[in-house]
C-alpha cells in the first residue's frame, strides 16, 4: 500500500515516512546546497514530527535545511512538485477534525482505492523503492473519507461514529509497513514492532539526525578537510562542490580553495582585462600580478599546476585516511620560529609552534628568556621594561626611555642657551645646539663705569650683532657672531680707511685734504674698480662704493633646455635664462599627454630616462622602475584635470591626469532603476552608473509592421527586438518582380536579375543586379565597360567606354587570329596588330609545304579516280593477324608498348630500343609488331633476362598511321557488317542510342556565336543544347541530360535535317548523329556502319580545302602509299653485316648529293 501511494500520486497517511528513500538515510551525508547562507527554512524530520505542534515550529529542530527551497520553490525534494512556476513548498496545516460519513459495509475490509482524492500538493509521490517522498512528507494531516470510512489519525467505531487517538497512544507512531496485521473492524490494533524502525535498518533510520551546517571546527585547516570531505567546500568562481577527485589551487594569504581550472580562467582574464583597461605609453609595462577572489590581495604567481597542501607532490592521488589532496608526507613548511611544521600536509596555515624556543635577549640585553615558540615574537623582539639608561649622542645626558628597538635618537634634553652675540636667552632642545664658543663683551654702565661679562655661546640666532663701534656713531652689521671684550673699531675711521674703494690709489695720492672722521666721504680715483663679481668677470665700472652692479659683459649663455646658446649680456643668465623655440615632445607621467613647452629643462633628463630604461630592457624593470610617477621630473607631471568619462556615463574623473583606468563614480542615485516594463525595479540607494536589473517578463514592445512580437525576455532600449521572421511578399529593388516568402525584416529584397538598362553612353546596358532606381553603373562615375565597337579589323574595341568619341585604333589590336597558307592546312595564332593606319597581320599567309603539295595531288587524284570523300571510309588493317590476334590477348599491355614503338618510330635520333625482359608470348607480339612496323628485332641474353632489342634499318620509312586499336574496332565492324546488298541504321549496329550531334568538316575560323546564331534560325529548340569542340576539330551538340534516351534519339533525328540544311547553306559543317561519353569521347558515329568494295587507292581520298585535321606527331596520310614504293613490288635487298654503318654512309651520301644539287643551281 505505501508503494501503491508513493508510484500513483496517493496521498499517504499522517506521520508516515519512508525509510528507504533518500530523505531518512541516516549515514548519508546531506548534499550541500549553491550558497553558503541558504535562505530555505527548516525542513521537517524523517518521522513527521508531532502532529499537535504549531504550524510555524519545525518538527525537529535538528532537521537540515529544505533543499528545495533554494530553488524558489519550484523543486520540494520529498515529492518533486511540478505544480507551475509559483509552487510553494508545502507547509503543515492544523489539523481539522471530521465527521465520517456512513456508507455501505465493505464484506471484506477492503479499502476503495479508487475513490481516494489526490492531494494536490503531493505531486509526483516519488519513484521506485517508495520514491524520493521520505523527505517531501509535509502534507496537513487532514482526514479524509474512503469507501465511507474517515482516515489521517481517527478510526471508526462498531456505531459508525469517529474518535481521535491518543497522543499517548503507540498507534499515533505506526508508520506504513508491508508486514502490517490486516484490518478488522472493531478490533483493536497491536503496533508492530517493525514498523518503527522502517523496513529497512530497524531504527537506524531514525537514530542519526542530518547536518545543519559545515563544520564548525575551531582551526580553519580542519574545517576545510571536513567541508571538502563532506562536499560542503563550494569553489567562489564557479560555486560547485571541491570534491577530492578535483584538482585544486589554495591561496597562501586567504587560504581559500579553488577548482585549478576556475583560477587558471580567472587569472588569466584578470590580467588581460587589466592590459586592455590599463592606457599605457610606450615605455609602460604590462600588469604581471593578478588579484585573489577570495581575499582580493595582489598575486605575482600564475597558477599552472595541481599540487598538495605542502606543494611537495604534484598530482597527489586521493588516499583514504589522509586529508583531501594531501600527499602523507610531513608538512616541513617554514614558520615564524626556528622549528617547521611537523603535522602531515594539511590546508589552512600551520599550527602555532608548541616547542621551546632558543633564548631570546631583549632590546637593552639585559635579560634573556627561554619560552614557547608560540609566545615568543621572533620577528619584532620583546622588551624587558626597564629604563634604557643608554649615553645619548651628546654625551652628557642618558636615555629615560623603557627598554625598545634600535638607536636612541636625538637627545630631546632641553636647556637654557644663550646666541653667540648674547641678545638671544631661550630654552632648546639638547640636539640643536651648535659648537660651544666663549664670548666676552664689556658693557659701560649709566655711571661712566664698564663691566666685563662672559657667556658661551651654543646657538646663532641670525640676527644683526648691533654692537657699537668705539666711534658711538657706527654699529656692527654682521649677524649673530662670537664677541669679544674690547670694543671694536670703526671699520671707517681715518685709520683704518687709507685708500680709495676699489683699493689702487691712496687717499693722499687723490685728495690733500686728509679724512678726520669716520662719517667723512672716501674719495674716488678715476681708476677701473676691477673687481671680482660672482660671474667670474672684473667690475668694468670706475671706482664705486658699495656692491658692484649687474655685470654687462657679453658671454654664451645656454638656454634652459641647454640645447643652444645665444650672446647675451652675462646677468641675464643669472637671473632668467634664454629660451630657444624647440617645442618638448616628451610624455607627461599621465602617457597621454605631450610637454609641450617651449625649451623645456627637463627635456634632457627625459630623455636619459628613457634611454637608460631601453638600455637595461623592460625584463630587468619592475613595474616602479623609471616607468613610475615618482621617476618622472618635476616639469612632466601633469596638471590637467583627468576629464574621462566613468563607467557610470554620468560623470567624469575629477583626479589629476593618471594612468590606466579611472576610479568608480562615488556618487550614489537615490531613485529606482526599472527595466523597460517597470515589472524588475532596483531599490535606492544604489552605486551611480547602476544599469537595469535583468527582467526575465516578455517584452511587451510593439512592432511597427504589425506582426506579433517574436518571444523574448524585457530588455534595454540599447538593444534591439528580434528581427520579425513572418513572411511576407515583397517588391523587389528593381520593381520587376513580386519575391514571395520574404522574411518581414528584410527591407531591400532582391531578385537577382540584370538591370538591362541602357546606360548613358547610349550604347552599353547596366550589368549590376537588381538595384533601387537610379543607382545603375553610371549613377556616380562614367561608364566603365569595355567599348565593344568593332574596329577596321571587325574585332571589338577593348578599351573603356569612350562613347560618343569613335574608337582610337592608334594602338595595334590585341586580338588573336589564326594565318593561313593558301590550302589552309597550315595555320599560326598571332595578334591582329592592326591600326587605324596599317592592316597588321590579317593580309599576311603562310607558304604551302610539301604536305601540302602532297594533298592537292591526293585532291587531284580523288577527282580523276571519282572519289567522295564525304563517304569514303578505310577499312584497311596495316598489322597481320598474328599481331591482331596477340593484340587481343592483353590489349592494355599491348597499347602501352605499341606507345613505346611509335615515340621510338618519331624520334629521328633514337636507332635502338631495348625492351625489359619479358615471357616468350609477350616477346612474340613484340617481334610481330616490329615486323609491321618494319623495323629488326632481336631477341638478346638467356632467360629469365631474354628481351627484345629492336633497330631501325633503311627499309624502316614509318610507322602505320592506325593503331591497333583502330584496327580491332574496324575489323568487328566487318565482322557485324550483314550480307544483304541494303544499307542497315547504325542503331541496328550498336544497342546504344545516339545522343548527340557531331558536326564534321568545320569551316575556319567558326565561332560559337555564329554557330550559335544559324542553330536558333534553323530550330528554337537548339538554344538549350550545349556547344563543345573537341581536339579533332569537330563539334558535339548536346541536350540536357534529363530527357530519355530514346526520347533523346528520336528529338535528335527529327533536328538532324533542319540543322544540317542550315549550316550546310552556309558551308559551316556536316552533322550527323553520334553517341558520347560523360568524357566527350566519342563512341560511336552514325557513319560507321558504311562499307564498300573500294581498294586501298581509292579508300585513301584527299580531304577537302578546308582546315584540315590535326594528326598525331609522327603519323602520315594513307594516301603517302600512293607515291612511295610501298605498293610495289620490293626487291631483295642485301643484308649488311652493320646496319648503323651502313646508315650513316646512306646520310653522309643524301648529304653529298644536296651539295651537288645547290651548287648545280648556282
Amino acid at each position: 500500500m505505501a508503494s501503491m501511494e508513493s508510484g500513483q500520486g496517493v496521498p499517504s497517511a499522517p506521520n508516515v515516512s519512508n525509510p528507504s528513500s533518500r530523505g531518512s538515510r541516516g549515514s548519508s551525508t546531506p548534499r550541500r546546497p549553491r550558497g553558503r547562507n541558504s535562505r530555505a527554512g527548516p525542513e521537517p524530520s524523517s518521522s513527521g514530527g508531532n502532529e499537535n505542534e504549531p504550524p510555524d515550529r519545525p518538527a525537529n529542530s535538528n532537521a537540515s535545511p529544505n533543499r528545495g527551497a533554494r530553488r524558489g520553490g519550484h523543486r520540494v525534494r520529498g515529492g518533486r512538485s511540478r505544480t507551475g512556476n509559483n509552487a510553494q513548498p508545502s507547509t503543515r496545516q492544523p489539523q481539522t477534525p471530521q465527521t465520517s460519513v456512513p456508507a455501505p459495509a465493505q464484506t471484506d475490509g477492503a479499502v476503495d482505492l479508487q475513490n481516494i482524492p489526490v492531494n494536490a500538493n503531493a505531486g509526483r509521490g516519488g519513484r521506485g523503492r517508495g520514491g524520493r517522498g521520505g523527505r517531501g512528507n509535509q502534507r496537513a494531516n487532514v482526514p479524509r473519507t474512503v469507501g465511507a470510512r474517515a482516515f489521517g489519525g481517527q478510526l471508526t467505531q462498531p456505531g459508525g461514529a469517529s474518535s481521535p487517538i491518543p497522543e499517548d497512544s503507540s498507534i499515533q507512531n505506526a508508520q506504513l509497513d508491508a508486514h502490517a496485521p490486516s484490518f478488522t473492524p472493531g478490533a483493536s490494533f497491536t503496533p508492530n514492532p517493525r514498523a518503527r524502525g522502517g523496513s529497512r535498518g530497524g531504527s537506524r533510520g531514525r537514530g542519526k539526525q542530518r547536518r545543519t551546517s559545515i563544520s564548525s571546527a575551531p582551526d580553519l585547516s580542519t574545517r576545510i578537510h571536513e567541508d571538502i570531505d563532506r562536499r560542503l567546500y563550494e569553489c567562489n568562481v564557479c560555486t560547485s562542490e571541491v570534491t577530492r577527485r578535483d584538482k585544486i589551487w589554495s591561496c597562501h594569504t586567504c587560504w581559500t580553495v579553488f577548482h585549478l581550472n576556475c583560477i587558471k580562467k580567472w587569472s588569466s582574464r584578470s590580467i588581460q582585462q587589466a592590459s586592455q583597461n590599463q592606457n599605457r605609453a610606450e615605455d609602460d609595462e604590462t600588469p604581471k600580478t593578478w588579484r585573489c577572489p577570495g581575499c582580493n590581495l595582489p598575486q605575482d604567481v600564475l597558477p599552472t599546476s595541481f599540487r598538495c597542501w605542502c606543494e611537495k607532490d604534484t598530482d597527489p592521488a586521493s588516499l583514504p585516511g589522509l586529508p583531501p589532496f594531501s600527499c602523507g608526507q610531513t608538512c616541513h613548511r617554514e614558520r615564524a620560529c626556528p622549528h617547521p611544521c611537523a603535522s602531515i600536509c594539511h590546508a589552512g596555515p600551520c599550527e602555532p609552534c608548541a616547542q621551546m624556543g632558543p633564548s631570546q635577549p631583549c632590546f637593552c640585553g639585559r635579560e634573556d628568556k627561554t619560552r614557547k615558540c608560540m609566545e615568543t615574537d621572533y620577528k619584532n623582539g620583546w622588551s624587558c621594561g626597564q629604563v634604557c639608561n643608554e649615553v645619548m649622542p651628546c654625551g652628557e645626558h642618558y636615555c629615560g626611555k623603557p627598554c625598545h628597538e634600535g638607536l636612541c635618537g636625538a637627545c630631546e634634553v632641553p636647556i637654557e642657551a644663550t646666541c653667540y652675540c648674547g641678545q638671544d636667552h631661550s630654552i632648546i632642545s639638547c640636539f640643536e645646539r651648535a659648537a660651544d664658543v666663549d664670548s666676552r663683551k664689556t658693557i659701560i654702565l649709566d655711571d661712566g663705569s664698564s663691566k666685563a661679562e662672559s657667556w658661551i655661546g651654543l646657538f646663532n640666532c641670525e640676527k644683526p650683532c648691533n654692537r657699537d663701534f668705539d666711534c658711538g656713531r657706527h654699529k656692527c652689521q654682521k649677524t649673530c657672531h662670537a664677541q669679544d671684550e674690547p670694543v671694536p673699531h670703526c671699520p671707517r675711521s681715518p685709520d683704518v680707511v687709507t685708500t680709495c674703494p676699489c683699493g689702487k690709489t691712496a687717499l693722499a695720492e687723490i685728495t690733500d685734504n686728509a679724512r678726520t672722521s669716520c662719517e667723512d666721504d672716501i674719495p674716488l680715483c678715476a681708476k677701473p674698480c676691477h673687481k671680482k663679481m660672482q660671474c667670474g668677470h672684473s667690475c668694468q665700472r670706475v671706482c664705486h662704493t658699495g656692491e658692484c652692479f649687474p655685470c654687462l659683459s657679453l658671454a654664451e649663455v645656454s638656454c634652459r633646455c641647454g640645447r643652444m646658446t645665444v650672446d647675451t649680456m652675462c646677468h641675464q643668465g643669472t637671473l632668467e635664462p634664454p629660451m630657444c623655440t624647440r617645442i618638448c615632445r616628451s610624455t607627461l607621467n599621465c602617457g597621454r599627454h605631450e610637454c609641450g613647452e617651449h625649451c623645456c629643462p627637463g627635456e634632457r633628463k627625459a630623455n636619459e630616462r628613457i634611454a637608460t630604461k631601453k638600455k637595461l630592457g623592460r625584463s630587468l624593470l619592475s613595474t616602479s622602475a623609471l616607468g613610475s610617477e615618482h621617476d618622472f621630473e618635476a616639469e612632466h607631471i601633469c596638471t590637467r584635470v583627468c576629464g574621462r568619462q566613468l563607467k557610470c556615463g554620468s560623470h567624469t574623473c575629477q583626479e589629476l591626469c593618471h594612468r590606466g583606468p579611472c576610479k568608480s563614480c562615488l556618487e550614489a542615485v537615490f531613485e529606482e532603476v526599472s527595466c523597460h516594463c517597470g515589472r524588475t525595479v532596483l531599490n535606492p540607494p544604489l552605486p551611480c552608473g547602476t544599469q537595469a536589473p535583468p527582467c526575465f517578463y516578455q517584452c511587451e514592445r510593439s512592432k511597427e509592421c504589425g506582426h506579433p512580437q517574436v518571444s523574448h525576455n524585457c530588455h534595454t532600449d540599447s538593444e534591439t527586438c528580434p528581427k520579425c521572421v513572418f513572411l511576407t511578399t515583397k517588391t523587389c529593388l528593381c520593381g520587376k518582380n513580386q519575391l514571395k516568402n520574404q522574411q518581414c525584416w528584410i527591407t531591400s529584397p532582391r531578385c537577382g536579375e540584370v538591370c538591362n538598362k541602357k546606360l548613358k553612353c547610349g550604347y552599353h546596358r547596366c550589368q549590376k543586379q537588381c538595384h533601387t532606381a537610379g543607382e545603375c553603373e553610371d549613377s556616380t562615375k562614367p561608364c566603365t565597360q569595355a567599348c565593344g565597337k568593332a574596329k577596321s579589323c571587325h574585332h571589338p574595341c577593348s578599351l573603356s567606354c569612350h562613347s560618343p568619341f569613335p574608337c582610337k585604333e592608334d594602338t595595334p589590336c590585341a586580338h588573336k587570329i589564326f594565318i593561313t597558307c593558301p590550302c589552309q592546312r597550315l595555320k599560326t595564332e598571332t595578334r591582329c596588330s592592326a591600326t587605324r593606319a596599317s592592316p597588321g597581320n590579317n593580309e599576311k599567309t603562310l607558304t604551302c609545304d610539301e604536305e601540302c603539295l602532297r594533298l592537292e595531288r591526293n585532291r587531284k587524284l580523288q577527282l580523276a579516280f571519282n572519289i567522295d570523300a564525304a563517304t569514303h571510309t578505310d577499312d584497311h588493317i596495316p598489322y597481320s593477324t598474328d599481331t591482331i590476334q596477340l593484340y587481343l590477348d592483353a590489349p592494355v599491355w599491348a597499347a602501352t608498348q605499341e606507345k613505346a614503338m611509335r615515340a621510338f618510330a618519331v624520334d629521328p635520333d633514337q636507332k635502338r630500343l631495348r625492351f625489359k625482359p619479358m615471357k616468350r608470348n609477350q616477346r612474340a607480339f613484340i617481334h610481330a609488331l616490329a615486323q609491321d612496323f618494319g623495323v629488326d628485332s632481336e631477341s638478346m641474353d638467356p632467360e629469365p633476362h631474354r628481351h627484345v632489342a629492336l633497330f631501325k634499318t633503311p627499309r624502316f620509312v614509318m610507322a602505320p598511321m592506325k593503331t591497333l586499336a583502330d584496327c580491332v574496332r574496324i575489323r568487328q565492324l566487318q565482322s557485324t557488317a550483314p550480307v544483304a546488298k541494303t544499307k542497315l541504321r547504325a542503331s541496328n549496329l550498336v544497342g546504344a542510342p545516339f545522343n548527340a550531334l557531331l558536326l564534321t568538316k568545320i569551316r575556319f575560323g567558326l565561332t560559337i556565336d555564329e554557330l550559335r546564331k544559324t542553330l536558333a534560325a534553323a530550330d528554337p529548340t537548339t538554344a538549350s543544347m550545349s556547344i563543345e569542340f573537341l581536339p579533332s576539330d569537330e563539334v558535339v551538340l548536346q541536350f540536357p541530360s534529363a530527357i530519355a534516351d530514346l526520347q533523346l534519339e528520336a528529338q535528335l533525328t527529327a533536328l538532324k535535317n533542319p540543322v544540317a540544311a542550315a549550316l550546310g547553306a552556309q558551308q559551316m559543317a556536316s552533322v550527323q548523329l553520334a553517341t558520347v561519353d560523360a568524357s566527350l569521347n566519342v563512341e560511336r558515329r552514325e557513319t560507321d556502319s558504311a562499307s564498300g568494295g573500294w581498294s586501298q587507292v581509292a579508300r585513301a581520298g584527299a580531304a577537302p580545302r578546308t582546315a584540315p585535321v590535326v594528326e598525331p606527331l609522327g603519323s602520315k596520310s594513307s594516301y603517302v602509299v600512293l607515291g612511295s614504293s610501298a605498293g610495289k613490288k620490293k626487291k631483295k635487298e642485301a643484308v649488311v653485316e652493320d646496319w648503323e654503318e651502313e646508315e650513316e654512309l646512306e646520310e653522309a651520301r643524301e648529304r653529298l648529293s644536296g651539295e651537288i644539287e645547290r651548287d648545280l643551281k648556282e
